[in-house]
């Protein structure tokens, strides 16, 4: 089950909006990733990953993360349109994460509206997804920044008309509950994904899910 945490910012405004991390959260890339990170090494000048050095990774923060590859901020921009390239001509070698499509499927079923913000671009998300899957999607804001999240955030609920008091973020790394909370809304994290629970749960999202199932049983828990 869900792991709710002492962070609380929902008070009693029933969910309306679920918006979801894309790789990490809803598609398993990491694999994929760590295959072409010595090649985006190599052509943009930054550290490369060890094979002993992923685990120790994945309990830093998304900012620990890039200082620690020594990641220029203005090289940011230049790596995330490379890797969505990448992304794009490989996009069949990434499936989604087991229990997504049920997911999707279910959640959609409640009623609550299904947004997609990601750094990655909509028309990869909506390959990777398939049609079906990806017509379930009510909104998509694609190709933020790494930690331009917030913005997008803001723009899903102006154009859906949701406050950000009805709205869970739900993410795989600490950049995705920084944003949320910068923007007010609430915050779930799924352990699944990239980051350790420890630097997720030090980040004090409202709620961790272990599996798919767990985001449902939130949603129906706060549908007011």
């Amino acid at each position: 089950m869900a792991d709710a945490l002492p962070a609380g910012r929902e008070g009693g405004v029933p969910i309306r909006l679920v918006i979801f991390d894309f790789d990490g959260t809803l598609s398993d890339s990491g694999d994929w990733f760590l295959s072409v990170v010595d090649e985006l090494a190599r052509k943009f000048r930054f550290r490369t990953v060890q094979p002993d050095e992923v685990e120790m990774l994945r309990h830093r923060s998304s900012r620990e993360v890039i200082n620690f590859l020594g990641i220029s901020r203005w090289k940011m921009p230049l790596i995330a349109r490379h890797l969505r390239k990448l992304v794009g001509r490989n996009a069949h070698q990434i499936e989604l994460f087991p229990g997504t499509p049920d997911l999707l499927e279910r959640l959609a079923d409640t009623g609550v509206k299904i947004a997609l913000v990601t750094s990655n671009s909509e028309a990869n998300a909506r390959k990777i997804l398939g049609e079906q899957h990806a017509a379930r999607i009510d909104f998509y804001a694609c190709g933020s920044s790494l930690f331009g999240k917030a913005p997008k955030f803001r723009r899903v609920l102006k154009k859906m008309g949701i406050a950000a008091t009805a709205a869970l973020a739900i993410g795989d790394e600490t950049r995705d509950i920084d944003a949320a909370r910068e923007v007010g809304m609430r915050a779930g994290a799924v352990l699944w994904g990239y980051a350790s629970e420890a630097v997720l749960t030090a980040h004090a999202p409202d709620t961790l899910f272990r599996e798919p199932q767990d985001i449902l049983d939130y949603v129906a828990a706060h549908r007011g």
